[in-house]
């Protein structure tokens, strides 16, 4: 879904909320994996990384552990009110919608890494999405959509950090969205030392200093 058509379609905006209900509850209860643990690791036991960047939206690296977390993207576990900007807490909202919707089951075996599930017409049909209580207004997941831009503070906080940085390790990611390889650019150009760890070609080799295919969790469990 992009984000004009978060905006403009309250079937969107129905389909979105309807998915998201059921598949929450095993969505919220995925737990750090190997890779997250050794991160975690590096920051808090080995005083090796000063501020981990993270393109995904799982809040999994804080419950690794983690302290110094930019989420580039944002995090599904927050929401804001697109006209008063009021936020909550996701699992407050989950609540919201359990009192509109007493007969949709709030179950999903699968669940897609952004919290998707796959559920019939009939059933988003019926569905009451939540709404700021406050104002009434639109609730959107505080994430960065397609079409959206990353919030400018957080832009200017990643940039800092890669200036005070001495050097970037890039994991398991493709950095195909230009958000991610900005970074990368920006640490190529003031002369940082670059390494990748990634299964099959980034966006970045050619900066690359270090470039290793493989997978993160194979790798990173080794060094720390």
């Amino acid at each position: 879904m992009t984000y004009q058509e978060f905006l403009t379609s309250a079937y969107g905006r129905k389909r979105y909320w309807a998915r998201s209900y059921i598949g929450w509850d095993r969505f919220s209860y995925c737990q750090p994996n190997a890779t997250h643990i050794s991160l975690r690791n590096l920051e808090l036991d080995h005083y090796k990384i000063d501020v981990i960047i993270t393109q995904n939206v799982d809040r999994l690296h804080t419950k690794a552990g983690s302290i110094n977390v930019v989420e580039l993207h944002g995090t599904l576990y927050e929401v804001i009110c697109l006209s008063c900007h009021k936020k909550y807490c996701r699992f407050k909202i989950q609540e919201q919608m359990k009192k509109l919707n007493p007969n949709i089951r709030e179950f999903a075996t699968m669940v897609r890494p952004d919290g998707d599930v796959d559920i019939s017409e009939d059933q988003i049909k019926q569905f009451l999405a939540p709404q700021c209580e406050e104002c009434g207004g639109i609730l959107k997941p505080d994430v960065v959509y397609f079409g959206d831009n990353v919030p400018r503070e957080r832009v200017m906080k990643v940039t800092q950090a890669v200036t005070n940085s001495d050097s970037l390790l890039v994991l398991g990611s493709s950095l195909s969205v230009y958000s991610s390889y900005r970074i990368v650019l920006q640490a190529a150009e003031e002369k940082k030392n670059i390494a990748i760890v990634n299964i099959g070609p980034t966006r970045a080799d050619h900066c690359a200093h270090l470039r290793i295919s493989a997978k993160c969790g194979e790798i990173l469990p080794k060094i720390c």
